[in-house]
């Protein structure tokens, strides 16, 4: 299946894996890539010598193209990039800050940066930086959340901009790919289903709690401090909740929340830890190989087109 993305990177399928924080490591990202997809190591809370581990750790896994994820807001951001310079890194996200200055650095070095930008004028204003693609994520998506709907991004920022637009947030099956091709994107970007992949590390806990969840099961943390994340609700979330409903200023919030996504996905604790997932929890059935789901995705898409000129 060739689309713009597929061209861009070099890979079999418009599917990238999301840059999950303490979840996408190498071997998750090698497994999505060698299953024809494109595969993120996510550099957020984690030093430059672990991504340079993950990234050498992936290379010997497979040699398709894959990507690392960078958090703009973090520290040792500039030190990261020089990493996945250093290691010809095929693609970069970068998220939570201003992607423009990175721009050159990564371009001399031969990687494809692709920003994630919340709306259309950002869309633009990067697409003429210099951006080689961009993720436009909704509101669905699990994690740090704009303000839009995956559906209205589409509608507004897929024809204004000339560069491949991926989209995220809610998608989840291969109907949804099929959708989001027929309205123009290059591609998908999917988180929560590839952590129910065998080769994701989180915790078999933080697996189970998905597998457990029914559609309304997510909420959103972090509207009063400006700091949005959507999670299965528990125990954590409804003491967030309460909180911030009382007035509880926002760094008492910030100090509350510090640390739980951390213990949610490496410690396993998805009663006092943030559970981070999108709203698409329905199809999240069992635990399977990368290949598998991807496999499933396409087969699933493929259907859902096959089926669409019917309705003319």
């Amino acid at each position: 299946m060739g689309t713009k993305l597929t061209e861009l990177l070099g890979i079999k399928y418009p599917i990238i894996q999301g840059g999950m924080a303490w979840v996408s490591d190498g071997k998750l990202a090698a497994a999505v890539s060698e299953a024809g997809g494109a595969g993120i190591i996510a550099a957020g809370g984690r030093t430059a010598d672990w991504v340079r581990d993950q990234i050498k750790l992936a290379k010997s896994k497979t040699d398709k193209p894959f990507g690392v994820n960078v958090q703009l807001m973090a520290a040792n951001k500039e030190e990261i990039a020089d990493v996945i310079c250093e290691e010809k890194v095929a693609f970069v996200t970068l998220g939570a800050g201003n992607p423009v200055p990175f721009f050159a650095k990564f371009k001399a070095a031969g990687v494809k940066a692709i920003p994630v930008v919340p709306n259309a004028k950002l869309a633009k204003r990067v697409q003429d930086s210099g951006a080689d693609a961009i993720v436009v994520e909704g509101m669905e998506a699990g994690g740090h959340i704009g303000s839009l709907t995956t559906m209205a991004l589409m509608t507004q920022v897929i024809p204004l901009v000339e560069i491949p637009v991926i989209v995220a947030g809610g998608f989840a099956d291969g109907r949804g790919v099929a959708a989001a091709l027929v309205m123009g994107a290059a591609g998908v970007q999917i988180g929560t289903r590839f952590m129910l992949a065998e080769e994701c590390s989180v915790h078999p806990n933080f697996k189970q709690k998905l597998i457990d969840a029914v559609d309304t099961d997510t909420v959103v943390t972090g509207q009063s401090t400006g700091h949005v994340v959507r999670g299965v609700k528990n125990k954590f979330t409804d003491k967030f909740l309460a909180l911030e409903k009382q007035g509880t200023p926002g760094e008492e919030l910030d100090r509350l929340a510090t640390g739980t996504s951390r213990l949610a996905a490496v410690d396993g604790d998805v009663d006092n830890g943030m559970v981070q997932a999108g709203q698409s929890l329905l199809v999240l059935k069992k635990i399977e190989p990368a290949k598998d789901i991807i496999d499933g995705l396409m087969t699933e898409a493929k259907q859902a087109l096959a089926k669409a000129p019917n309705l003319i």
